[in-house]
């Protein structure tokens, strides 16, 4: 792996840095924006929790430090839809945070976010299933999307 920070740390620094830059950037008002916030809070929660159960369900590690220890490649649920819907999950509660505090900061750094998940958990974590279920994973990348 290119990095040992876990994926939720990561997640937490980028959340904090969209709450602690807002005075950097203008703000911007947004009618219904607590609603559109609390929306995509709880669709990321949701879809946090739900590819979490499957994991469990199907008996293989969460841990996304050590996805060489992965003994099922899950691609149903959730799965179907996309690759990693725990780190897209990360991603729409970032975007709530940026919805509530920081909505052009928050754009940025989401941003950010998607691109570092992207080259240091995802790309490894797409090697080591390549390595572990060849063919099989290589269908599943063929047929799902990595983000949505």
């Amino acid at each position: 792996m290119e990095t040992k920070i876990p994926p939720p740390i990561v997640t937490l620094v980028f959340g904090l840095s969209i709450y602690f830059s807002r005075g950097i950037f203008q703000a911007v008002e947004i009618k219904y924006s607590f609603y559109m916030g609390i929306l995509l809070l709880i669709l990321g929660l949701a879809v946090l929790i739900f590819a979490v159960r499957l994991f469990r369900k199907d008996k293989t590690t969460v841990n996304p430090l050590s996805p060489e220890q992965a003994t099922k490649l899950v691609t149903d649920g959730i799965f179907k839809y996309s690759r990693n819907p725990m780190y897209l999950g990360m991603a729409l509660i970032l975007c709530s945070i940026a919805v509530f505090f920081n909505l052009i900061g928050g754009i940025i750094l989401v941003a950010l976010f998607c691109f570092y998940i992207t080259k240091f958990q995802i790309i490894p974590e797409e090697r080591a299933m390549s390595n572990l279920f060849s063919q099989d994973f290589d269908k599943y990348k063929e047929a799902t999307r990595r983000w949505i």
